[in-house]
């Protein structure tokens, strides 16, 4: 079976694999004194450290979670919370000084879901600023919505579904100048795009392990701390953000993940674009009312998403699968649901358009590609109604 489903988990590497059965063997509670505590906390911390370092962060400035979903949670609903105050430390009834989030139609839903929560539960007032037709962030839209009763910014660095890279510095600047904080999702960034969270101006940022090789149930936030910030869970305190045991072996493989990841971004983002490129001209060629989705310079190197009038995603994902080809429509968080793309409405794709979303890691081959190009087009065109 062929593998161009990066994005939804990248496979994990021996050495990674290595990391965590040497550190699930350690008996220690990485929060105990005595010695075998402490090992654990040793392989934790280096964990953490490589971890911060792939993002370029201090280490007491990243917060190990259970996931990307929960670092982006502790995100929004923590600045939401630092910047408005908690229900129980406002008074009943008095208007929230900062009620307003900014964000996209084109987030993930970890993002969404969580929004629409603050919406619901605190009376958040929700803004959406447009994106365009490659999904970039109309960065006009977005510097006339926001003013002083903003809470906060929230986008993602790289969008999941169709690869497009925001102008992260021009979305900074824009709110730095009236004091509003900025969490990027970089969940699909971590490992093909280089990050300086240090000297992004980000107040947050969020990123997971297993989008790189890592353990499903390791996600992490950076914060900085010019920022309040209200944690989501408590019963512990085994870090600044978050109690809860430390999962040493995870976070250790983890870390190891994102050292391997990072060690040469420039020469893996040039091998994973010229695959994706032979698979574009590919498609390009052999299925003409192919169209490529996505910003066509500021993308992500493994991604291609692509649309086809009047095909349906779903039997094309099945006739794929039975050839030997591991593809997506979209989010894997959304696999299985039959709806089409938020994503790709936001940027103005007509329903009709069926997607195939194909994401490549260092693993893929051009003999891979080729094969995908073989059946591709007599699929498409069986899935096509």
């Amino acid at each position: 079976m062929a593998y161009f489903d990066y994005a939804a988990t990248s496979p994990m590497h021996d050495a990674v694999i290595d990391a965590w059965t040497r550190a699930v063997h350690l008996r220690g509670n990485a929060s105990a004194t005595h010695r075998d505590g402490q090992k654990s906390r040793l392989m934790w911390e280096e964990g953490r450290d490589k971890i911060a370092a792939s993002i370029g962060a201090l280490p007491f400035d990243v917060t190990v979670t259970g996931s990307g979903t929960e670092a982006i949670n502790l995100a929004i609903k923590g600045l939401f919370w630092g910047r408005n105050g908690t229900p129980a430390s406002r008074e009943a009834g008095a208007p929230l000084p900062r009620p307003r989030i900014l964000t996209t139609e084109a987030e993930h839903h970890a993002a969404l879901d969580a929004i629409h929560w603050l919406v619901e539960a605190e009376g958040a007032i929700v803004d959406f600023v447009r994106v365009d037709d490659t999904g970039t962030i109309d960065l006009k839209d977005l510097a006339s919505k926001l003013s002083d009763d903003v809470a906060l910014v929230t986008t993602l660095w790289t969008n999941n579904e169709v690869g497009t890279i925001q102008p992260v510095p021009e979305i900074v600047a824009l709110a730095e100048a009236v004091t509003v904080p900025v969490h990027l999702d970089a969940v699909a960034t971590l490992g093909y795009t280089p990050i300086d969270f240090a000297r992004s101006g980000l107040a947050a940022l969020s990123v997971s392990a297993h989008k790189i090789g890592g353990p499903v149930g390791v996600g992490a936030l950076a914060m900085s701390r010019s920022w309040p910030i209200v944690p989501l869970i408590h019963g512990g305190s085994q870090q600044r953000l978050r109690s809860g045991s430390l999962d040493a072996a995870g976070v250790f493989a983890a870390g190891v993940a994102a050292e391997r990841a990072t060690a040469d971004i420039a020469a893996n983002a040039a091998r994973l674009s010229a695959l994706r490129d032979r698979l574009l001209t590919g498609i390009r060629a052999t299925i003409p009312t192919a169209v490529v989705r996505g910003h066509h310079i500021n993308r992500t190197p493994g991604n291609a998403h692509v649309t086809v009038p009047g095909l349906d995603s779903v039997s094309a994902l099945f006739l794929l699968d039975e050839a030997g080809h591991a593809a997506s429509a979209g989010s894997a968080c959304q696999a299985g649901v039959q709806s089409p793309s938020h994503v790709l409405r936001a940027m103005g794709v007509a329903d009709s358009e069926g997607p195939l979303r194909f994401t490549l890691g260092l693993e893929n081959s051009e003999a891979e590609i080729d094969a995908l190009l073989e059946v591709l087009p007599t699929i498409v065109a069986r899935a096509t109604h």
